[in-house]
């Protein structure tokens, strides 16, 4: 009788901790898909923005910038599973950087076109879409 019990106790323990194995890879992967997704964001926004400047159109790139800050947001605020957290880290301080660019060149609630054009925006945002490779390694594509 103690042996049934025992074996049943074993095999509810190793049928528990592999829930949890399933669980961690599953959210590891719906994270990998979210952050290809933002990644994915960041790049057609970049080209946007770039085409933008080069127009000279103030709203619509004043428009463009308020919705990348909504996303970077939205973004840094998600569930983070373990195995990611140091990817994580580094692009949520790349995402920081990009904010606060962002928050430079948007002065009085006006955007400053020729300010926005001495920064760095694209190119932080193309060290932001870097990430693109060991992101693709967590979702085990």
């Amino acid at each position: 009788m103690k042996k049934l019990v025992s074996m049943i106790i074993f095999t509810a323990v190793l049928f528990l901790s592999g829930c949890g194995f399933l669980e961690d890879t599953q959210n590891t992967i719906n994270y990998a898909t979210e952050t290809t997704e933002y990644l994915n964001e960041l790049s057609t926004a970049a080209e946007e923005i770039q085409t933008l400047m080069n127009q000279g159109n103030t709203a619509d790139l004043d428009g463009k910038l308020t919705e990348i800050e909504g996303t970077i947001q939205e973004f840094n605020s998600i569930e983070v599973p373990a195995l990611a957290e140091g990817i994580h880290d580094d692009i949520t301080a790349q995402n920081e950087k990009l904010l606060e660019t962002i928050d430079q060149v948007q002065s009085n609630g006006e955007i400053a076109l020729e300010e926005l054009k001495n920064t760095e925006i694209v190119q932080t945002i193309e060290s932001i879409t870097s990430f693109m490779d060991q992101i693709e390694q967590l979702g085990f594509e």
